[in-house]
């Protein structure tokens, strides 16, 4: 029996470039479903399982930021790349504060989106694999790894995808600092200043999480890294 193909999601409105990604994909192994407009393919991620969505930023109906957010809403795992024609650094900010995985500015070689779609893809199995450990109790606090959610006495926090790798990669080196450059490879696959700034907004968001229990304290070492500690009682 065949492997089953991996379903990609690409909304994208302009005729030839759709037209072309979609048959280079298709060429690739993937099973491609192309949607001209925002709101056409939000409707078609919810009428159908998809494993990795490809964005255009500027899209009729709904742009491609709106069009995230709403996944996101409901789906926090499905990788997600932008294509956009803009470079500007708000706009990156902005998609990767989201939960994107990935920009990729226009005009771009058919070769470099492949590279980057599997590069993601593998480092999505490689930290599902590795991650062997379930659970990390962190002071009061309970990280449910696999599920993505924070227990805190009995209530329950769910985290977005980034935001759960990152704070995986903190407990499992807990009171021992973490590489910047590691964290953001593991978790965004290259480093950057923009991919920088985005990881100290994962940080933030973090700290802000794990507020309820004031021992837990995630300390950034300037140009080294980041390190989770919990203090005795």
């Amino acid at each position: 029996m065949k492997d089953k193909k991996l379903k990609i999601l690409l909304v994208e409105d302009d005729t030839n470039l759709g037209f072309l990604l979609f048959e280079f994909l298709e060429s690739n192994g993937f099973d491609v479903k192309l949607y001209r407009d925002g709101i056409s393919g939000l409707n078609g991620f919810f009428s159908s399982e998809f494993d990795f969505c490809i964005f255009d930023v500027m899209l009729p109906q709904m742009d491609g930021f709106t069009l995230a957010e709403n996944i996101r809403e409901k789906n926090k795992k499905v990788p997600i790349i932008f294509l956009t024609a803009r470079s500007m650094k708000e706009d990156k900010l902005k998609g990767f504060r989201i939960g994107i995985d990935d920009y990729i500015t226009k005009p771009f070689d058919e070769d470099e989106l492949l590279f980057r779609i599997r590069s993601i893809l593998n480092r999505v199995n490689n930290i599902a694999s590795s991650e062997t450990q379930q659970e990390y109790k962190l002071g009061n606090i309970i990280f449910d790894v696999q599920n993505q959610v924070l227990k805190i006495d009995s209530e329950s926090k769910r985290l977005t995808t980034k935001e759960s790798k990152v704070l995986a990669m903190l407990a499992r080196s807990e009171n021992k600092i973490v590489n910047r450059d590691e964290i953001m490879k593991e978790v965004w696959g290259e480093t950057d200043y923009f991919i920088g700034r985005s990881l100290d907004v994962f940080i933030s968001k973090l700290r802000r999480h794990l507020q309820a229990d004031p021992r837990i304290k995630i300390e950034t070492i300037p140009t080294v890294g980041v390190i989770l500690s919990i203090s005795e009682e």
